[in-house]
């Protein structure tokens, strides 16, 4: 039987690459496509890169023709919703441009499997928590509308050109490889984890709280924190599931499981063994009190449940920071 071949787009990156290597352990073969602008070189371990913008339709049609992939999955987007807000123009161009061009290019090869990485943003504020898949979507930044537009347009993309696909919608992706192979490394660092345990190493001056008069059990925000490799392995049985003649479907990656920001402080401070100070300031706009994902469908869809919790999440993270000194600073 031969090796079935996945185009992972934007695989050099933090979720891409541990999907690649979990890909890899199931006997997948993973081609990465990635402009490198987000992503590293060094993560690209489990199979051949190839360089190239989702926006350039011709190396897009290149790479296809090369490698004719049986399923897509495509990583390859903006992901910081202050950046989105400050330059929506760039959001739209990548990830709503970039993915119509990267969807043209699929169609064309004859391809009708791709797994979509999208985000709890979609739903915008939360009327209820945990969150299921029919929670309305009103995304409140351009990030999650970015999203979202994809998200329609790939359910038009089965209705009318039978390119089935997986929508996913993470809630907070951290932790790392326990191996330390690869892990989080974004330039510059805005996710909470690797900036407390940052602070923990005494590379940066302390922690920075956004908020402590939530309608929480400690004021701080709450949010659902879910290991990387879960993530990848979501994605990988998403690609098994469409290859398998799945159909369309969205599916919410989370743990059902609420950590405050003031109790991911704790739980980093007990792993490191090293208190760090920690500044409690004004709230941020767009910030929600609670974001917990319902997973019952990816259950149900996927045979999907998380193997990992959040005491893993910080072990394998605070592994991988205190290993390498990537984007601090």
């Amino acid at each position: 039987m031969t090796q079935k071949k996945v185009l992972v787009v934007g695989g050099a990156g933090y979720i891409g690459s541990h999907t690649c290597l979990v890909l890899a352990e199931r006997g997948y073969q993973p081609i990465v496509f990635d402009n490198l602008s987000n992503g590293h070189a060094e993560f690209v371990r489990w199979g051949p890169l190839e360089e190239g913008d989702i926006r350039d339709r011709q190396r897009l049609d290149e790479v296809f023709a090369k490698h004719r992939p049986d399923a897509v999955l495509h990583f390859a987007a903006l992901i910081e919703v202050g950046e989105s807000v400050r330059d929506p123009a760039a959001f739209y161009d990548n990830n709503v441009t970039g993915a119509l061009t990267l969807l043209g290019a699929a169609l064309s090869a004859g391809l009708d499997a791709f797994v979509f990485s999208s985000t709890c943003a979609t739903y915008g504020l939360p009327e209820r928590v945990p969150m299921d898949e029919t929670h309305r979507q009103a995304p409140i930044n351009p990030y999650g509308r970015t999203k979202w537009i994809i998200e329609q347009a790939l359910k038009d993309y089965d209705r009318y050109k039978g390119l089935r696909s997986v929508m996913l919608r993470y809630f907070n992706a951290a932790g790392a490889d326990p191996q330390g192979r690869i892990g989080e490394w974004h330039t510059p660092e805005t996710h909470a984890v690797p900036l407390a345990i940052e602070a923990a190493l005494g590379r940066r001056d302390g922690f920075k709280v956004f908020g402590n008069d939530y309608d929480t059990r400690d004021g701080t925000c709450v949010r659902d924190y879910i290991h990387v490799l879960d993530l990848a392995d979501a994605h990988v049985r998403a690609v098994d599931y469409l290859l398998g003649g799945g159909e369309t479907v969205e599916l919410n990656l989370g743990t059902g499981t609420g950590t405050t920001v003031k109790e991911l402080v704790g739980a980093i401070s007990e792993v490191s063994g090293r208190p760090f100070s920690v500044e409690y300031v004004g709230r941020r706009d767009g910030d929600s009190t609670s974001l917990v994902a319902n997973n019952d469908k990816a259950r149900e869809v996927l045979g999907w449940q998380p193997q990992y919790g959040l005491g893993d999440i910080i072990r394998s993270a605070w592994n991988w920071h205190s290993r390498t000194n990537h984007g601090s600073g």
